[in-house]
Protein backbone atom coordinates (compact mmCIF):
# COMPACT_ATOMS: atom_id res chain seq x y z
CA UNK A 1 0.00 0.00 0.00
CA UNK A 2 1.95 3.07 -1.23
CA UNK A 3 0.08 5.56 0.99
CA UNK A 4 0.90 3.56 4.10
CA UNK A 5 4.53 3.19 3.05
CA UNK A 6 4.73 6.94 2.54
CA UNK A 7 3.36 7.62 5.99
CA UNK A 8 5.74 5.15 7.60
CA UNK A 9 8.71 6.67 5.79
CA UNK A 10 7.75 10.17 6.88
CA UNK A 11 7.32 9.07 10.48
CA UNK A 12 10.65 7.32 10.31
CA UNK A 13 12.35 10.45 9.01
CA UNK A 14 11.08 12.34 12.00
CA UNK A 15 12.55 9.66 14.20
CA UNK A 16 16.10 10.81 13.53
CA UNK A 17 15.94 12.91 16.69
CA UNK A 18 16.72 11.35 20.09
CA UNK A 19 14.75 8.35 21.37
CA UNK A 20 13.52 10.35 24.35
CA UNK A 21 12.12 13.06 22.09
CA UNK A 22 10.47 10.43 19.90
CA UNK A 23 8.67 8.92 22.87
CA UNK A 24 7.07 12.25 23.67
CA UNK A 25 6.54 13.87 20.28
CA UNK A 26 5.84 10.88 18.05
CA UNK A 27 4.11 8.50 20.42
CA UNK A 28 0.70 9.00 18.87
CA UNK A 29 1.97 8.60 15.34
CA UNK A 30 3.90 5.47 16.25
CA UNK A 31 0.73 3.96 17.73
CA UNK A 32 -1.08 4.77 14.48
CA UNK A 33 1.59 2.95 12.52
CA UNK A 34 1.40 -0.05 14.86
CA UNK A 35 -2.34 -0.18 14.39
CA UNK A 36 -2.06 0.20 10.61
CA UNK A 37 0.49 -2.58 10.30
CA UNK A 38 -1.55 -4.81 12.57
CA UNK A 39 1.46 -6.14 14.47
CA UNK A 40 1.75 -3.77 17.41
CA UNK A 41 5.47 -4.52 17.54
CA UNK A 42 6.82 -1.41 15.78
CA UNK A 43 8.67 0.61 18.42
CA UNK A 44 10.11 4.09 18.14
CA UNK A 45 13.55 2.51 18.16
CA UNK A 46 12.50 0.26 15.26
CA UNK A 47 11.31 3.24 13.26
CA UNK A 48 14.43 5.29 13.97
CA UNK A 49 16.79 2.42 13.18
CA UNK A 50 14.79 1.43 10.10
CA UNK A 51 14.83 4.93 8.70
CA UNK A 52 18.56 5.30 9.15
CA UNK A 53 19.11 1.86 7.66
CA UNK A 54 16.88 2.61 4.68
CA UNK A 55 18.49 5.90 3.79
CA UNK A 56 21.98 4.62 4.41
CA UNK A 57 21.23 1.57 2.27
CA UNK A 58 20.07 3.85 -0.52
CA UNK A 59 23.10 6.12 -0.19
CA UNK A 60 25.51 3.17 -0.17
CA UNK A 61 23.94 1.59 -3.25
CA UNK A 62 23.67 4.83 -5.21
CA UNK A 63 27.21 5.99 -4.54
CA UNK A 64 28.65 2.51 -5.14
CA UNK A 65 26.85 2.35 -8.47
CA UNK A 66 27.95 5.72 -9.84
CA UNK A 67 31.51 5.57 -8.48
CA UNK A 68 32.28 2.24 -10.16
CA UNK A 69 34.06 1.95 -13.51
CA UNK A 70 31.54 2.94 -16.20
CA UNK A 71 29.09 4.04 -13.50
CA UNK A 72 28.65 7.22 -15.52
CA UNK A 73 30.22 6.39 -18.86
CA UNK A 74 28.26 3.17 -19.34
CA UNK A 75 24.90 4.59 -18.25
CA UNK A 76 22.99 6.59 -20.85
CA UNK A 77 20.79 8.07 -18.13
CA UNK A 78 23.61 9.98 -16.43
CA UNK A 79 26.52 9.89 -18.90
CA UNK A 80 28.40 13.20 -18.99
CA UNK A 81 28.32 14.52 -22.55
CA UNK A 82 29.72 17.70 -24.03
CA UNK A 83 28.05 20.84 -22.64
CA UNK A 84 24.95 21.78 -24.66
CA UNK A 85 26.45 25.14 -25.61
CA UNK A 86 29.38 23.32 -27.23
CA UNK A 87 27.31 21.02 -29.43
CA UNK A 88 28.23 23.06 -32.49
CA UNK A 89 31.87 22.79 -31.46
CA UNK A 90 31.61 19.01 -31.18
CA UNK A 91 29.91 18.64 -34.54
CA UNK A 92 32.45 20.88 -36.24
CA UNK A 93 35.42 19.06 -34.75
CA UNK A 94 34.04 15.65 -35.68
CA UNK A 95 33.59 16.88 -39.25
CA UNK A 96 37.25 17.94 -39.17
CA UNK A 97 38.34 14.42 -38.23
CA UNK A 98 38.88 15.12 -34.52
CA UNK A 99 36.22 12.69 -33.34
CA UNK A 100 38.80 10.59 -31.48
CA UNK A 101 39.92 13.56 -29.38
CA UNK A 102 36.31 14.46 -28.59
CA UNK A 103 35.57 10.86 -27.57
CA UNK A 104 38.61 10.82 -25.29
CA UNK A 105 37.43 14.05 -23.68
CA UNK A 106 33.96 12.59 -23.04
CA UNK A 107 35.45 9.44 -21.54
CA UNK A 108 37.76 11.45 -19.29
CA UNK A 109 34.89 13.63 -18.01
CA UNK A 110 32.96 10.52 -17.03
CA UNK A 111 35.98 8.96 -15.33
CA UNK A 112 36.36 12.13 -13.29
CA UNK A 113 32.69 12.02 -12.24
CA UNK A 114 33.07 8.38 -11.21
CA UNK A 115 36.22 9.19 -9.24
CA UNK A 116 34.61 12.05 -7.32
CA UNK A 117 31.36 10.26 -6.52
CA UNK A 118 33.02 8.09 -3.86
CA UNK A 119 33.22 11.25 -1.73
CA UNK A 120 29.44 11.56 -1.50
CA UNK A 121 28.61 8.82 0.98
CA UNK A 122 30.04 10.42 4.14
CA UNK A 123 28.26 13.68 3.33
CA UNK A 124 24.93 11.92 2.86
CA UNK A 125 25.35 10.07 6.16
CA UNK A 126 25.95 13.35 8.00
CA UNK A 127 22.79 14.81 6.46
CA UNK A 128 20.75 11.73 7.42
CA UNK A 129 21.90 12.08 11.03
CA UNK A 130 20.93 15.76 11.02
CA UNK A 131 17.24 15.31 10.11
CA UNK A 132 14.80 17.10 12.42
CA UNK A 133 11.08 16.72 13.19
CA UNK A 134 10.40 19.72 10.94
CA UNK A 135 12.30 18.03 8.11
CA UNK A 136 10.20 14.93 8.65
CA UNK A 137 6.95 16.88 8.46
CA UNK A 138 8.00 18.43 5.16
CA UNK A 139 8.71 14.97 3.81
CA UNK A 140 5.37 13.72 5.15
CA UNK A 141 3.61 16.34 3.04
CA UNK A 142 5.92 15.80 0.08
CA UNK A 143 6.06 13.50 -2.91
CA UNK A 144 7.72 10.11 -3.22
CA UNK A 145 11.09 11.76 -3.86
CA UNK A 146 10.83 14.03 -0.81
CA UNK A 147 13.77 12.43 1.00
CA UNK A 148 15.94 12.81 -2.10
CA UNK A 149 15.00 16.46 -2.41
CA UNK A 150 15.82 16.94 1.28
CA UNK A 151 19.26 15.41 0.76
CA UNK A 152 19.84 17.53 -2.34
CA UNK A 153 18.99 20.69 -0.42
CA UNK A 154 21.12 19.78 2.58
CA UNK A 155 24.16 18.38 0.80
CA UNK A 156 24.64 20.17 -2.54
CA UNK A 157 26.98 22.84 -1.15
CA UNK A 158 29.10 20.31 0.74
CA UNK A 159 29.12 17.89 -2.19
CA UNK A 160 30.19 20.63 -4.61
CA UNK A 161 33.01 21.63 -2.29
CA UNK A 162 34.12 18.01 -1.95
CA UNK A 163 33.70 17.09 -5.62
CA UNK A 164 35.39 20.02 -7.37
CA UNK A 165 39.01 19.43 -6.27
CA UNK A 166 38.68 15.68 -6.83
CA UNK A 167 37.23 16.24 -10.28
CA UNK A 168 39.93 18.75 -11.17
CA UNK A 169 42.61 16.27 -10.07
CA UNK A 170 40.85 13.45 -11.90
CA UNK A 171 40.53 15.49 -15.08
CA UNK A 172 44.26 16.17 -14.97
CA UNK A 173 45.02 12.52 -14.16
CA UNK A 174 43.11 11.21 -17.16
CA UNK A 175 44.37 14.03 -19.41
CA UNK A 176 40.95 15.63 -19.74
CA UNK A 177 42.45 19.08 -19.33
CA UNK A 178 44.86 18.25 -22.15
CA UNK A 179 42.08 16.95 -24.39
CA UNK A 180 39.91 19.95 -23.53
CA UNK A 181 42.70 22.34 -24.44
CA UNK A 182 43.43 20.49 -27.67
CA UNK A 183 39.79 20.45 -28.69
CA UNK A 184 39.02 24.08 -27.93
CA UNK A 185 42.34 25.53 -29.00
CA UNK A 186 41.74 23.91 -32.39
CA UNK A 187 38.16 25.13 -32.50
CA UNK A 188 39.09 28.65 -31.42
CA UNK A 189 41.61 28.90 -34.29
CA UNK A 190 38.81 28.49 -36.80
CA UNK A 191 37.60 31.57 -38.73
CA UNK A 192 36.12 34.33 -36.58
CA UNK A 193 32.64 33.43 -37.79
CA UNK A 194 32.82 30.67 -35.17
CA UNK A 195 32.10 31.92 -31.69
CA UNK A 196 34.90 31.21 -29.23
CA UNK A 197 33.95 28.77 -26.46
CA UNK A 198 35.72 28.23 -23.14
CA UNK A 199 33.31 26.89 -20.48
CA UNK A 200 34.62 25.92 -17.04
CA UNK A 201 35.30 22.19 -17.43
CA UNK A 202 35.66 21.22 -13.71
CA UNK A 203 32.50 23.14 -12.76
CA UNK A 204 30.55 21.55 -15.59
CA UNK A 205 31.66 18.00 -14.74
CA UNK A 206 30.96 18.63 -11.04
CA UNK A 207 27.39 19.70 -11.83
CA UNK A 208 26.79 16.66 -14.02
CA UNK A 209 28.32 14.33 -11.44
CA UNK A 210 26.01 15.65 -8.71
CA UNK A 211 22.99 15.26 -10.96
CA UNK A 212 23.95 11.67 -11.66
CA UNK A 213 24.35 10.83 -7.98
CA UNK A 214 20.91 12.22 -7.17
CA UNK A 215 19.29 10.31 -10.03
CA UNK A 216 20.27 7.11 -8.26
CA UNK A 217 19.51 8.36 -4.77
CA UNK A 218 15.97 8.98 -6.02
CA UNK A 219 15.90 5.56 -7.64
CA UNK A 220 16.87 3.85 -4.38
CA UNK A 221 14.31 5.85 -2.41
CA UNK A 222 11.60 4.79 -4.83
CA UNK A 223 12.61 1.13 -4.57
CA UNK A 224 12.50 1.09 -0.78
CA UNK A 225 9.10 2.82 -0.77
CA UNK A 226 7.46 0.66 -3.42
CA UNK A 227 9.35 -2.59 -3.89
CA UNK A 228 9.30 -5.15 -1.04
CA UNK A 229 12.21 -6.93 -2.70
CA UNK A 230 14.42 -3.88 -2.14
CA UNK A 231 14.02 -4.14 1.65
CA UNK A 232 17.12 -6.19 2.22
CA UNK A 233 16.84 -6.79 5.98
CA UNK A 234 14.18 -7.95 8.43
CA UNK A 235 14.14 -4.48 10.00
CA UNK A 236 13.40 -2.76 6.70
CA UNK A 237 10.66 -5.28 5.96
CA UNK A 238 9.17 -4.66 9.39
CA UNK A 239 9.27 -0.86 9.18
CA UNK A 240 8.33 -0.37 5.53
CA UNK A 241 6.20 -3.45 4.93
CA UNK A 242 2.43 -3.37 4.63
CA UNK A 243 -0.35 -5.93 5.03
Amino acid sequence: MPALNKSILAIALMACVSTASLAQDLGGLVNDVKHATGGGHLSADDISAGLREALQQGAHKATAKVSSVDGFYGDALIKVLMPPETKKVENTLRQMGMGDQVDKLILSMNRAAEDASSKALAIFIDAIKGMSIEDGMKILRGDNDAATRYLREKTTAALTQAFEPVIKTSLDKVNATKYWSEVFNTYNKLPTTFKKVNPDLPAYVTERALNGVFVYIANEESKIRKDPGARATDLLKKVFGSN
